[in-house]
């Protein structure tokens, strides 16, 4: 059985996830601050974690940043904040998605069945390599490397996200396609988590992130990835 985790110390929100996560045939573990969540990660890893950024010990931020230290578990980040500023933090450091309370239930199961379908899918992985002056990504193997053998490491979504721009390189992929592709068909106005992971992509993979010559964005309509 699917396992969540859910990190919120808010009792009216765990409760009516719990009910709702049961419902749809996932097993849920519920905690309350950011130590329990630790705990419970390095205990038993869950399929996905729904983290709540306002906790009462941590910064959900602090426990983000240490999973990915760890696992490439999907995590949906919960949060009152609305400040485009929390949301661009939480993605760079590799949060899959973000949902701002108060919030749909629906729509929350919804982006957790997405979630869950990333994560399993095998997006990209019989696409010969893509190779450049500069680094190479072999997608059957889900290995990066710079030009001089350096290992990269790329996430899920980045690979994810490699893997839809690569397939006809140099050709222009819409911010449309590419949210549909790498989130799913639901996704249409989600073009700041583009942004977000394009200035991660760059910082990994291109020599002067400042000045891009392979993720090349173009204004208003969307990116590709140029040999």
């Amino acid at each position: 059985m699917t396992r969540i985790l859910v990190v919120d110390d808010e009792p009216a929100i765990t409760r009516t996830l719990r009910i709702n996560l049961r419902a749809r045939g996932y097993d849920s573990v519920v905690v309350g601050d950011g130590r329990g969540a630790m705990y419970a990660i390095e205990e038993e890893m869950p399929d996905l974690v729904v983290l709540d950024l306002g906790l009462p010990d941590r910064d959900g931020v602090e426990v983000l940043a240490w999973l990915r230290q760890r696992s490439a578990v999907p995590v949906i980040v919960l949060s009152a904040r609305h400040e485009s500023d929390d949301k661009v933090e939480a993605l760079d450091l590799g949060a899959d998605d973000f949902v701002t309370k108060p919030f749909a239930m629906d729509e929350l199961m919804a982006r957790i069945r997405s979630a869950l379908r990333r994560a399993h899918s095998d997006v990209g992985s019989a696409q010969p390599p893509f190779v450049c002056g500069d680094f190479q990504l072999d997608f059957a193997e889900r290995r990066a490397e710079t030009a001089d053998g350096t290992a990269i490491r790329l996430t899920p979504t980045e690979w994810r996200i490699l893997a839809v721009l690569a397939r006809d390189p140099g050709h222009l992929v819409t911010h449309a396609e590419l949210l549909g592709a790498v989130w799913g068909p639901s996704y249409r106005r989600e073009s700041n988590y583009l942004r977000v992971f394009a200035n991660q992509l760059r910082r990994k993979l291109e020599p002067e992130p400042s000045t891009p010559v392979h993720l090349l964005t173009e204004p208003g309509l969307g990116y590709r990835l140029a040999p």
